[in-house]
Parts: C-alpha cells; structure tokens; sequence
C-alpha cells in the first residue's frame, strides 16, 4: 500500500554529497537539517526519512529543501540503497507485510 517516490539522483560538485530530487514536497517550502549524532524528533515524513538514512548507516548529515534531499556520506559511505530508501517512504505494506482487514458483521 502507498504510493513510491520518484527518484532522480543528480550529480553535485562536492565528494562525498549527493542530492536526489523526488516527485513531492516533503518539508512544504521550509528546510530541515539533520544531524548523525543528533535524535530525530517528530512524525513528519521528513523526519521519518531522516531516521531511516541514520539508521541505514554510513551519513553525516540530511538537509531537505521541498523536493530536494542532500545526503552528506561519512568516511567510507557508499550511496548503495539511499534511492531505493526515499522511493519506498510512503509504501506501508511490503512483500509479507499482512494488511489489516476490518471485520464485517454478517
């Protein structure tokens, strides 16, 4: 269930930092910033994928502009998987995820 995220990795002109521009605003017109030895607070969904990218390992730093997500990788870092990270933000239910159902009165 829920939608994947269209992902675009562009190139930057900074080793070691990438940026992906996705198909929706995810911080409206604001920036969010994050960092690795920092909690990530809130349930927005930007929050959400911040968590994710630090729990995946190998990140320095998110920054979030609307649409557009800067990763800043750690020594040693690898890009492996961050696209396939964002584009499966909004999907609810994998592959052996079992979806609720609602009863129904006879």
């Amino acid at each position: 269930m829920g939608q994947p995220v269209t992902v675009v990795e562009r190139a930057t002109s900074r080793p070691g930092v990438i940026r992906f521009e996705i198909n929706r605003s995810i911080t409206g017109t604001g920036h969010e910033h994050y960092v690795a030895d920092k909690d990530v607070y809130g349930d927005r969904p930007v929050d959400e994928l911040a968590r994710r990218l630090f729990d995946r390992g190998g990140i320095d730093a998110v920054h979030v502009n609307s649409n557009i997500i800067t990763v800043d990788l750690a020594k040693g870092g690898t890009r492996d998987g961050l696209d396939d990270l964002i584009a499966n933000l909004f999907i609810y239910y994998g592959p052996g995820v079992e979806v609720p159902t609602i009863p129904t009165e006879d």
